[in-house]
């Protein structure tokens, strides 16, 4: 019985450890919802505790993740078997039967069954009689239901949306009105897919055809990015943070979206560039590749201890022109020297919503209001860090999110209290690349996460005018 069809997960590989990797996941699940933990975060501790093999762990990422994106769907369908509503169950309870349904609904891999009976084993150990029998009640109510979710024609267009494909309803109904019903169904769509693992070529080690045919060598499924000249999507490759080429400094895992962005800066060999917000430092890493590592980068951030991860990096690529720094981003106007810097990012602090399909327990933290108070924040960083920009200078402007209250209006409001700062974003070989595909919003190129398959992500190229 499949809701959508998504295949994955692990086989029933006997009974001890199926019901070993259930617990896990439904660990993970209570503590999300419970205690606001982060689920990557919660779910690679987990991991590392348990003594799960490679197919185990598999199954538990696959359920955690995959009931966190889905549970709108999951618990609009348990309404409809649970007498007194999934509110008045206790978090574990309601837990087990949202991944016991998620199993049903969207593994087709794992039989319905199976499912049941392994809800029903956990119910039984962590609860009583009771319990375990109501579980069973409402799972096997499920299967002899037929397809799920039903839902009733006379709902409006965000309702529907927002139930079929999992989204809270006010960023679904946000979405229609930027961008229209059918695209806001195709960003929640592309929200439910498993992300593309891709990986950043280091080019002043190798280039990409030469990687890409060492990859092919070895078995991997490697295809040129679509997206970047500097990508390589790989399929089914495991972690490859793990592999030789990582190690020696060859690549960098990166999303697609994220690798226009370095492109756009465009910084050239010799040239004094700032990274206002660089950690984790791929995008600060890139950059210096670009430059062949001649000159310099100041690359900021505003915590210690995520600074020393972007010096980390550089030193694995073999990166000298990187130069690390801790301070708050609106701080830098008034410690360094206006009107010194070729090229300056601001990768700027957002609300995160392009990025869903990697943390899909982001859309359930974010409300309306942490929009408009991000894009304040932004509106002063974009301010004070254009003081420290060249005359005839580059400043670019990014964020990984949807939200043009974040993007496309930060950008002209800066512009217009500007008037020695105009928009080059159209006139660029990466706009001549996205064009067709990407959109024009505002002053900047908006890609949005069904075009590529990649991130959400905002790219908005200023010049300050001679």
């Amino acid at each position: 019985m499949s809701a959508g069809g998504k295949k994955g997960g692990a086989g029933n590989k006997g009974k001890a450890n199926t019901a070993s990797a259930r617990d896990i996941a439904l660990d993970i699940l209570v503590k999300v919802e419970q205690q606001g933990a982060y689920s990557n975060l919660l779910l690679n501790s987990s991991l590392q505790k348990s003594a799960l093999s490679r197919e185990d762990a598999g199954l538990v990422t696959e359920l955690v993740y995959g009931t966190i994106s889905r549970m709108n769907t999951l618990d609009y369908v348990l309404e409809e078997f649970v007498s007194k509503g999934i509110a008045k169950l206790q978090p574990w309870v309601r837990n087990l039967l949202r991944l016991s349904l998620y199993q049903i609904m969207y593994l087709d891999r794992i039989p319905s069954h199976a499912a049941v009976n392994e809800a029903v084993n956990i119910a039984k150990k962590k609860g009583h009689q009771g319990i375990s029998g109501m579980v069973n009640g409402v799972l096997r109510s499920v299967l002899r239901a037929g397809d799920l979710p039903v839902i009733p024609d006379e709902l409006s267009p965000a309702k529907r949306i927002s139930i079929q494909y999992s989204h809270p309803l006010w960023l679904v109904e946000r979405w229609i009105t930027e961008y229209g019903v059918d695209t806001a169904e195709a960003i929640c769509t592309a929200n439910n897919e498993p992300p593309a693992v891709s990986v950043r070529v280091n080019t002043t080690m190798i280039n990409r055809e030469a990687l890409l045919s060492q990859m092919v060598e070895q078995g991997l499924q490697a295809s040129a990015s679509e997206v970047s000249p500097y990508g390589i999507v790989v399929k089914a490759g495991g972690n490859l943070a793990l592999s030789s080429w990582y190690r020696d400094g060859f690549i960098s895992v990166q999303d697609e979206s994220s690798m226009l962005v370095a492109e756009a800066v465009a910084p050239e060999p010799g040239m004094r560039v700032l990274d206002c917000c660089a950690a984790p430092g791929g995008k600060t890493a890139h950059m210096g590749e670009l430059m062949k590592d001649e000159g310099s980068i100041l690359a900021n951030d505003l915590h210690p201890h995520k600074a020393k991860l972007i010096s980390d990096q550089a030193a694995r690529l073999g990166l000298e022109s990187v130069v690390t720094g801790s301070a708050d981003a609106l701080e830098l106007e008034h410690t360094l020297e206006h009107h010194s810097f070729d090229r300056i990012l601001l990768d700027a602090p957002c609300s995160g919503l392009g990025v869903i399909r990697r943390k899909p327990d982001l859309k359930w933290r974010k409300q309306p209001e942490d929009v408009t108070s991000v894009a304040s924040l932004q509106g002063q960083l974009l301010q004070s860090v254009s003081k420290l920009l060249k005359p005839g200078g580059v400043l670019v402007y990014s964020t990984c999110t949807t939200e043009q209250a974040e993007n496309r209006e930060v950008v002209a409001a800066f512009l217009k209290q500007n008037p020695d700062f105009t928009s080059i974003t159209f006139a660029s070989a990466l706009w001549d690349r996205l064009e067709g595909t990407a959109l024009a919003e505002g002053e900047g190129i908006q890609l949005l996460p069904h075009h590529y398959g990649s991130d959400g992500f905002y790219i908005s190229k200023l010049q300050r005018v001679l």
